[in-house]
């Protein structure tokens, strides 16, 4: 039976666990975990068994209330330090995707602004409130991004932005599932998106589930499907947006936003607003990820698919500049690249 219910991360309050979909398995298995363990939970976002920017600060939000909830002591002071603690600790599994640490921060000002003898039930509350909201959210990306697809028969994502990176809708998928509920199927070119695909395994997997037309093309097929005509717009989350403008999303979206330019097809970032570092003034100030050769070397097979001891480079993620994205759909409406502007003068807390 599963608890998650067509989620990707859920909070089972009854038995104060994080649960959450196992995607590495993904999509041979489907394997519903829960977990009330520190080292699980960071192994979790680390390993990619949890990830998709909005997915990892949900469930982030999520481990914290566990943990806090499951400490023996009621003393406000012990569990604002053991607060403190773990979301230093739990901010450096993955340094890129900026939803993670704007989830740990609303859980850490929360418990600092609670009475202290209702921290624990205060961050319980707002753990299930990132759930919801980002439900929410994800709806109204894709409503806004509907609009810009009622007159497009095709797309094309890289990399996996869809109902598995949130906790339903997605981001980049968002637009194309509430298209078909509106009576518009879109037809989707899925990158399998190297070294890790999760395009082919979770991308394909999700929108066959729900009865959408997917194609599975390789990386570097995407310029030869543009040369022919066959894409209409290029949809793509994203894990972190400079004040300029700069965005880093999945190693390879610079190459298909550079292609998307050059054949004129309309290249739109997907993402919450929060998603939005405006304290970075630009896509350099972005850290990069960097993972293990592994990943490039030997991931998919029982023995090595390059010379051993060779150098292995395996960025996780890339800048596409501003000049490159035609517009970014997010919940608060469709807000062009020159318009971003206006929102940096507003404070964090308004912003946010």
């Amino acid at each position: 039976m599963s608890f998650l219910n067509g989620a990707t991360v859920g909070y089972d309050t009854e038995n104060n666990k994080a649960v959450f979909i196992d995607q590495t398995l993904l999509p041979l298995h489907y394997c519903e975990k829960s977990t009330d363990d520190f080292d699980e939970m960071y192994d979790a976002v680390k390993c990619l068994k949890v990830r998709g920017a909005p997915a990892i600060g949900v469930f982030a939000g999520i481990c914290i209330a566990v943990l806090i909830n499951k400490a023996e002591t009621d003393d406000g002071g012990i569990l604002l330090s053991e607060l403190e603690n773990l979301c230093a600790d739990f901010v450096t599994c993955r340094p890129t995707a900026v939803n993670l640490k704007w989830a740990l921060e609303k859980m850490l000002e929360e418990g600092k602004s609670s009475p202290r003898d209702s921290i624990k039930q205060r961050l319980k509350t707002l753990a299930l409130k990132m759930i919801d909201d980002d439900i929410s959210v994800c709806r109204k990306i894709g409503e806004y991004g509907a609009e810009l697809l009622k007159d497009k028969d095709a797309v094309l994502t890289h990399c996996n932005a869809g109902r598995l990176a949130a906790v339903k809708y997605g981001t980049a998928l968002a637009p194309v599932y509430i298209s078909k509920e509106q009576g518009h199927s879109i037809k989707v070119f899925a990158d399998e998106t190297r070294p890790l695909l999760q395009g082919a395994r979770l991308t394909a997997f999700e929108l066959m589930q729900e009865g959408i037309d997917v194609s599975l093309i390789c990386d570097n097929t995407a310029a030869s499907v543009m040369a022919k005509g066959k894409i209409d717009a290029v949809l793509v989350g994203c894990d972190r947006v400079a004040r300029n403008g700069d965005a880093a999303n999945k190693i390879g979206t610079l190459s298909v936003a550079i292609l998307a330019k050059h054949y004129g097809i309309p290249f739109y970032v997907c993402m919450p607003f929060s998603t939005f570092d405006f304290t970075s003034s630009d896509g350099s100030k972005i850290v990069i990820e960097e993972r293990e050769p592994c990943e490039v070397t030997d991931f998919w097979y029982k023995e090595r698919m390059a010379p051993k001891n060779v150098n292995v480079l395996n960025f996780a993620f890339d800048v596409t500049p501003s000049s490159l994205i035609t517009a970014f759909i997010t919940e608060k409406g469709v807000i062009m690249p020159s318009e971003l502007k206006k929102y940096i003068k507003k404070s964090t807390e308004d912003i946010f």
